[in-house]
């Protein structure tokens, strides 16, 4: 059995490197660089703005009066304890909220929900109801895993409390 060799023209010799393949070389590889990068911000602009609100100017004057809240609520010094548990297919909450001295707190109305760390569309509002002067009581489904529960004290319309606390349900 013979082996067939295709014979070269230039006599054997390798091709020579010269600095024009070198100049071609480099600028295709970068151009092929520029052009993927390119590819990749356009679709990234384009399906994330990068926003998480429509107007960060009006989200920035809000933090400020957030910020202005907490001082207000911690010069209050009150005393919220919330007991979560799930039972029976549903999530109940419990709310007591005391003065500084541990006196309830009356004339309150509380709001509380379950928020979702990373979906918004799974956050769950609870149905709060007063059974006695400061203490709350609230029932969602079932709500498993990682979420902020968000509890909302106002007085005669105008927010007094708030807390965001990180809980584990299972």
């Amino acid at each position: 059995m013979t082996a067939k060799v295709a014979a070269r023209n230039d006599g054997g010799r390798p091709r020579e490197l010269t600095g024009r393949m070198v100049l071609i070389c480099l600028v295709g590889f970068f151009g092929i660089v520029a052009a993927v990068n390119a590819i990749m911000m356009v679709a990234a602009i384009s399906t994330l703005s990068g926003l998480d609100s429509d107007s960060p100017y009006q989200a920035g004057l809000a933090f400020d009066e957030e910020i202005a809240a907490a001082r207000t609520q911690q010069a209050l010094r009150w005393q919220v304890d919330a007991n979560v548990e799930t039972d029976e297919g549903k999530t109940l909450v419990e709310i007591t909220a005391r003065d500084a001295d541990g006196a309830p707190l009356p004339g309150l109305t509380a709001t509380a929900s379950l928020a979702h760390p990373a979906d918004r569309r799974l956050d769950r509002d609870l149905a709060m109801t007063q059974d006695g002067p400061g203490h709350f009581r609230g029932v969602t489904g079932t709500a498993v895993g990682q979420w902020d529960l968000v509890i909302e004290l106002a007085r005669d319309g105008t927010r007094r409390f708030r807390s965001k606390n990180r809980i584990v349900l299972r």
